[in-house]
């Protein structure tokens, strides 16, 4: 089975268009303010509109008010939410969605039991750990953490780029990796030529 990609910060359409056109599997939008790679849930959806059919759309969210993912729902045709809070399963399945829970990598206990807090999750996002950043550092965790007991599909992402990327999938084997700055130009300004070598990494061993 091929490891999926999702390209994740997504602010302009013409990325988009080249993401999808290079074979990418998802496309994340970030609706955290203080993030450089926020999205206005206008902007999202006027993007959104002029995919392509089988891309599978996701929205990120930060501890948000429950108003405000319900706001943004009404705004935005989201497929998968995905959380980088402090919100507990109840909250996270509470919008009658797909969802992917985030968890900064501290220890192998740690994650083991963060793991299992989340049953209602269609897949676990592997970040690096960071106590004011989520996600978007730039920086990966150590690998060598994550264990055998998977309960959910993982997706590994923290500083992934070109040149790692390969390693990463052949050292945990995950469902699908997540990618922002290591396919940019600028915060938030995707770059072609670093999205075609990442997809060109990601899918090397892979069989369809």
């Amino acid at each position: 089975m091929r490891t999926r990609c999702k390209i994740c910060g997504i602010t302009r359409l013409e990325d988009a268009l080249v993401a999808t056109e290079l074979g990418v599997d998802a496309l994340g939008f970030v609706f955290y303010e203080p993030s450089p790679r926020y999205v206005a849930p206008d902007v999202a959806n006027d993007i959104i509109r002029q995919l392509p059919p089988f891309v599978t759309t996701v929205g990120l969210f930060v501890n948000h008010e429950h108003s405000q993912v319900e706001a943004i729902l009404k705004q935005v045709r989201l497929d998968v939410l995905q959380f980088h809070g402090g919100e507990d399963d109840a909250f996270c399945r509470s919008f009658d969605k797909p969802y992917y829970k985030s968890i900064g990598v501290e220890s192998r206990q740690a994650l083991e039991q963060k793991m299992k807090e989340f049953p209602s999750a269609s897949a676990l996002l592997l970040d690096t750990h960071d106590p004011v950043l989520k996600g978007g550092t730039g920086r990966t965790f150590d690998w060598q953490l994550v264990g055998k007991d998977r309960p959910k599909p993982l997706i590994v992402a923290g500083g992934l780029n070109p040149a790692n990327v390969h390693e990463a999938i052949r050292m945990l084997h995950p469902y699908a990796v997540d990618v922002s700055g290591g396919v940019e130009a600028s915060k938030g300004i995707k770059d072609a030529q670093l999205m075609k070598d990442f997809l060109r990494e990601v899918y090397r061993d892979s069989k369809a």
